[in-house]
Parts: C-alpha cells; structure tokens; sequence
C-alpha cells in the first residue's frame, strides 16, 4: 500500500518529465547557429550555420533521412561530380567530404541531383542517372545505371537543356526539355539570342520536342523522349520542379525571356526591359500550356502579354489570353533556380503551406542593378492556392549593396532540401557553401512582426526592390547585352570569335586599339575608320562603317563587351563617356 502511495505520488512528476523530454528533445538535438548566422538575415526566431564551405561549385542538394547530405558539382574534382558529406560529430558541421561519381558528362554540366525511394539521381544536359544508397554508407558502393539518354544531337547547344527531375506517388518521373533558344528565332541565321528587331517563328518549330515537361515511367531504365509522354508545354526553361503531395499536382519554377529593350529597343524602355518578363512558380497539370513563345507574363499587370517576337508591344493581350496563368509572378530575370515545398515540423505552422524558391540572380538587368540572389516564401491559402504575395525569407547571399555586374556578388543561391529534423539547406554556386536554417523560437507566438525586418530589406535593398528608372542606373556598358548586338552589328567582319576574317578586317583578340585608348576606340566605332591600320604586326585596309545610329547604351555595351572577351581584359566603358565624345564630334556643348 505504501508502495502504491509513492508510485501514485511520483507518476504524475514522471509523466511530466516525460512529456517534457519529448516537446523539447528535438529542440535540443539542434546545434548553435553562427553568431552572424553564417552572414544571413533570417526572420525573427530563425538561425544559421555554415554547414559546409568552400567544398566546388555546387549546385541542387538532398539531405538524406539519416541527415547526410548530396551535392551535384558544376566543377568536378578528378571527374567526380557529386560530393557527399558527414557530420560525424553532431555539431552541425560536416567533417566527412567524399567526391564520388563515374557518371558525369564532361562539358555537359550538372542540371539536377534528387533522392528517391532510396537511389540518389543525378543529372546532365544529356543523360539522367540513378545510384542505389545503402543504410549506413555515405558513398554509394551500387553500380549506377543509365535512366534516360537526351538523343537530341544538338543537346549540347541548347543552353537551357536542364534535366532536374521530380517524381509523384503514382508512379511517374517528370523530366523538363528547354527551348534552344531565347524566344523561337531562327536559330541558324540569328543565334540562339536572336538579333535586334527579330521576330519568333510561327508556328514555334521548338514546341514539338522542347520547351515543356515529359513525363516517363518512374521503374523503366534505358528511356529516351520517344518513351515518354509531353506532359505539358509552352515552358521556355524549367531548373527546378517538385511534386506537392497535399495537392498532388507538380509544380516548377521557370526563367523567362531576356533582351526585351536589347531585341525591341522601340518598344520596351531598358526599365522594362529590367523588370519583365517576369520569372515564374507555376502548377504544372496534365494539358498545360504557358504559352512560351507567344506570350509572357506580366505580374505588375497579373496576365498575359503577347510576346513583342510576335506583334506585342507591352499592352496587347491577344491570343495570349488563351495560356495558363502562373501561380505567382516575381520581377524578371532573378533567375529561379529551385522550388521546395516544406515537409518538416520544425518551422511555424504558416511555413507548412507554401514553397520557398531559390533566386540564383541576374544577368540580363543591365543598366540597371541585377537582381534577386535570395530565398522567398510564397504563402499559400487553405484550398492550396498561391496568396498572390512573396516574402523575403533569407537575404544576404549577394554581400554588397549594389549588383553592378553578377560576378559582384559573394554568394549566388541555388539548391533547397528539407533534413529530417525540419532543418532547411541551402546551397550556393559560387563557392560551394551550405548553410542549415533552423527555427529555435516558440512557434505559435510567431506572427507578421516577426517578418517586419525582412518587409523592409524587400522595400530597401537594391537587389530585391523595383529600380528608380532614373536614380538607379549604371552607367557602365553591360557585356550580356553587349555580346548580343556584337553578333548583330560586329561579328560579320571581325568574327563571332573576335579574330577577323585575315584579310580585311583585323582581329580585336590582344589589339591595342580595343584595349588601349577608350576616346579612340569610342570615335572609331561612333564615326567610323576607312584607310590602312596596323594590329599586331599585320596591316589591314577594311571599311569601319559610323555606327552613330546606335545609342550610347549600346555602343558602351558593345565596347565593353570586347574589351572584356577575346582574351582581353580592360576596364569597362561607361555611356557618359560615349555621350561625350559623341558630342565633341558633332560640336554639341
């Protein structure tokens, strides 16, 4: 009796310790973030650490269940282009880094890396693999077999052949086909940026095999396209795709077309041009259409716009009516890389319905700041739609206040995992860092003040806020659109290469005249040069045409495209300085 008594008595202070270890032990078992939170702004609540730093040029990640983590290389070491790692210690930190793989296509680049039912995949432009993952080891020690073979023979010139793959629970596999080029121009006259004032092709050649999402059997090794089935269609470049189990539908993140004002100087200002089209989250059903190349969208205006490559001009809608709408629109040429929807129960409730998406940054903003180089959040709604809204969710990545040019910034995000804890991974490509974000807050206190601080980085940092179309220009030439109209205006005399024709026209690789003296190289471009010159110990006697009609935007471009190409390696050139010396010339004060 006496013993019941204190058993009576010490059940209840059992039961509270009990229940106690449970609510926090896996609070417990997380490990300190950095004290700078490996550089990153965080909401309220939120912490970081470097797992890992400096380990290649990584892109896509997967943490494993048992918290190991996979990464694909852009920059194989010894040709091993996926990387796997170890914290042997449990204090967040990786101290096992193996590079492995005997399946990396050398030049053909590292487009996609996921789990799936215990086999690691990793892809290329042209193949898709799968390596079985034993319990316990962190290399995979199964031979690796071949799922899909990309037999197009031209897989090596489509710039947006990327191969991530997402699977769903009835069986399937979901492979992207990118379009060869920007916006359906005649890739063999133009390039696959196309030239300004150029049209797409009509009907789109590219639709029948590119530019949308196949879908295969999720068991079948040996596939090529011929075996699967096109899923959905008007898609210009997928990176990133990921099957939500609470509304069982796929969903992919998509880059839009570049070069607006580049291509379409009389219809898109270069603010327009800066901001749209915008980059995409889309739900990809059975049957859709997104109407790449015909239409664009417009998240300022919330619709579809007819694409300029076929008779728009900003505002007319048209048969762009007739495409899907995305789930949620941001600014353009962030560059998504990566969509995830959360699958932990680390984070606050909110975090449970909605994707976060990963912005790799901009290249095509010129003269504008480039943008994006974050990870957002976009809230979804009860009936499992996008609010319409985004939200800053980790910042710091670019390191500097102002992107001039995308080499600026430190870090470039780009792939996004869930741990089996609910711990979110990032990874960059830059430099090959990941970082483990972890929530060690009280979840239902958590409200909108504690997104206040990350609300005004969205209203105040040049990389993520809309430009001033007057305050925020650079006025630095930008080498993306420069390479563009090089190839228009340029390249038929001095080469696509930068070496001439050895007869008339001289080479600008290592010449004097592009890397010396900007005032004369501006003169020469803006008014034109006829008679004999000398480069690197050869004369030529061609005809340099005035190019005046060009603006001075594009004249700088186009010089600093040069000066910075052909293994040349000179300062930029700035419009300012163009506008001067096209004034000098024409006597204007």
């Amino acid at each position: 009796m006496k013993n019941k008594a204190i058993y009576l008595l010490i059940l209840p202070v059992f039961i509270i310790v009990i229940t106690l270890v449970q609510c926090t032990s896996g609070r417990e078992q997380l490990p300190d973030p950095d004290p700078d939170n490996g550089g990153l702004f965080l909401p309220e609540g939120f912490g970081a650490l470097v797992v890992v730093d400096s380990v290649g040029k990584t892109r896509h990640i997967a943490v494993r269940e048992n918290g190991d983590v996979y990464a694909q290389l852009s920059n194989s070491k010894d040709g091993k282009g996926t990387v796997a790692m170890r914290d042997l210690d449990n204090d967040g930190k990786v101290d096992s880094i193996v590079h492995f793989g005997d399946y990396v296509d050398k030049g053909r680049g590292a487009t996609g890396l996921t789990i799936h039912n215990n086999y690691l995949y990793t892809s290329t432009r042209k193949h898709i693999y799968r390596t079985k993952l034993q319990t316990g080891q962190l290399v995979p020690l199964s031979k690796t077999e071949v799922v899909f073979t990309d037999m197009d023979p031209n897989v090596d010139r489509n710039w947006h052949t990327t191969k991530p793959v997402a699977f769903d629970d009835k069986g399937y596999m979901y492979v992207p086909f990118g379009s060869p080029s920007d916006a359906c121009q005649d890739i063999e006259k133009f390039g696959p940026v196309g030239i300004p004032g150029g049209k797409g092709l009509d009907p789109c050649p590219e639709l029948e095999y590119h530019a949308g999402i196949w879908r295969f059997d999720a068991n079948a090794l040996g596939l090529t396209q011929q075996d699967g089935v096109k899923f959905a269609t008007g898609i210009r470049s997928v990176v990133g795709m990921e099957w939500n189990p609470k509304d069982q539908t796929l969903y992919a993140i998509g880059n839009g077309i570049d070069n607006f004002h580049t291509i379409f100087p009389d219809t898109f200002t270069a603010w327009q041009a800066a901001v749209l089209p915008s980059e995409k989250l889309i739900k990809i059903t059975e049957g859709s259409n997104y109407g790449w190349p015909y239409a664009y969208y417009d998240h300022m205006k919330q619709k579809n716009v007819l694409q300029p490559g076929y008779g728009g001009d900003g505002s007319i809608v048209g048969r762009a009516s007739e495409y899907d709408l995305p789930s949620i629109g941001f600014p353009g040429h962030w560059a998504p890389m990566d969509v995830m929807f959360y699958h932990g129960n680390q984070f606050p409730e909110r975090y449970n319905n909605g994707a976060f998406v990963a912005f790799h940054g901009s290249t095509d903003r010129a003269p504008y700041p480039m943008a994006g180089f974050i990870v957002c959040f976009v809230p979804f709604d009860d009936q499992g739609q996008a609010t319409g809204e985004w939200e800053v969710f980790a910042d710091g990545f670019a390191g500097v206040e102002v992107v001039k040019n995308t080499s600026d910034a430190k870090f470039r995000p780009m792939g996004l995992s869930t741990g089996p804890d609910g711990s979110l991974y990032i990874s960059e490509s830059n430099q090959g860092r990941i970082w483990r974000i972890m929530y060690n807050g009280a979840k239902k206190e958590f409200g909108p003040d504690a997104l206040t601080a990350m609300e005004l980085r969205k209203q105040t940092q040049s990389y993520i806020k809309d430009p001033d179309p007057v305050k925020d220009v650079i006025p630095e030439g930008n080498t993306y659109s420069g390479r563009v109209m090089y190839n228009t205006y340029c390249a038929a005399c001095h080469q696509r290469n930068g070496k001439g024709d050895n007869n008339r026209f001289p080479p600008l690789e290592g010449s004097q005249w592009v890397t010396g003296n900007q005032e004369r190289l501006i003169d020469v471009v803006l008014n034109g040069m006829q008679g004999p010159i000398e480069v690197n110990g050869i004369t030529y006697n061609g005809l340099m045409p005035s190019n005046r009609h060009l603006d001075n935007y594009a004249i700088a471009s186009i010089l600093t495209y040069v000066r910075k190409r052909f293994g040349n390696e000179a300062t930029p050139v700035s419009t300012l300085k163009v506008e001067e010396i096209r004034n000098r010339a024409s006597g204007d004060k």
